[in-house]
């Protein structure tokens, strides 16, 4: 059950139980769940797998992709709780680059030529979420930018002028073969949200530790929901709060870098997941 309005990521249910459906889709057509957002409601088909991201720069006529990222979306440690706007992500992703070889064939290219087709010169970035089905890949979203906290894993790995491939994409000029030279190293990000995320979260706790986090090897501290005071002390202004990015030699000594970040940051109350890009998760 999906609201067709702006809910920031968190207007979806994915539920196993008729009745708790029926009651999610009460909710948001009477204007309780998300207001007059939720008053159309889009029923789906419910799909099982991981979930996989690729973000595609398009000049028009071509698209060249970055590399794949996984984001977990469920607030809770072992995908529990309500879906919310990305509460971390990794990439590589194992098995990613077959994905994404046929996301673009099957589903990117065939997508910018229909825009073509109805007078769209798109250029930017196309978002494709997917889920990697028993079935197959299945496209469950497009956006127009880049994801959150996608980018965060994706964009550290790029080798060249990130901003020399966005203007060629800009003025229709992509390369008509390869993509940006990619580092081998792996990013995790783990998202920091405040208290009651994503329903009703609690603001202006102050933040402590994230010149201590930055200062950790290898560790970046992206700001979301963030503010300065009257005291001029940094607290929390929004649901996702901090993303913090962690770059290794692989996923798992990224994870632990960026977890070696998370500890020396704190807030009331703070809300994160302790399993982004564990195995198996």
């Amino acid at each position: 059950m999906k609201t067709d309005g702006l809910a920031a990521g968190k207007g979806v249910l994915v539920a196993a139980d008729v009745a708790v459906a029926a009651a999610d889709v009460r909710a948001k057509l009477d204007g309780s769940a998300f207001g007059e957002a939720g008053r159309r409601v889009v029923i789906e088909e419910g799909l099982s797998g991981p979930e996989l991201s690729v973000l595609a720069l398009c000049d028009g006529r071509r698209a060249v992709a970055l590399p794949a990222a996984r984001d977990f979306k469920r607030v809770g440690d072992g995908d529990t709780g309500p879906n919310t706007g990305g509460m971390g992500a990794h990439s590589p992703v194992p098995g990613g680059d077959d994905a994404v070889a046929e996301v673009m064939e099957r589903a990117v290219a065939p997508t910018l030529a229909a825009l073509r087709d109805r007078g769209v010169d798109f250029r930017g970035v196309l978002y494709a979420g997917l889920m990697l089905t028993p079935d197959g890949v299945r496209v469950l979203e497009y956006n127009v930018r880049f994801g959150d906290p996608e980018a965060e894993v994706v964009l550290p790995r790029i080798d060249d002028d990130v901003a020399a491939w966005l203007r060629a994409a800009a003025d229709g000029a992509l390369p008509a073969m390869g993509g940006p030279r990619l580092s081998a190293d792996a990013c995790v990000a783990v998202v920091m949200a405040s208290p009651g995320y994503p329903t009703a979260p609690l603001t202006g706790a102050r933040i402590t530790g994230v010149e201590s986090a930055a200062a950790v090897d290898g560790v970046r501290v992206f700001h979301a929901g963030t503010a300065i005071d009257a005291e001029g002390r940094l607290v929390t202004a929004g649901g996702r709060v901090l993303a913090v990015c962690g770059r290794g030699r692989d996923v798992a000594s990224a994870r632990a870098t960026a977890y070696a970040g998370v500890d020396r940051i704190g807030f009331d109350g703070a809300v994160y997941r302790r399993d982004i890009a564990a195995v198996g998760a």
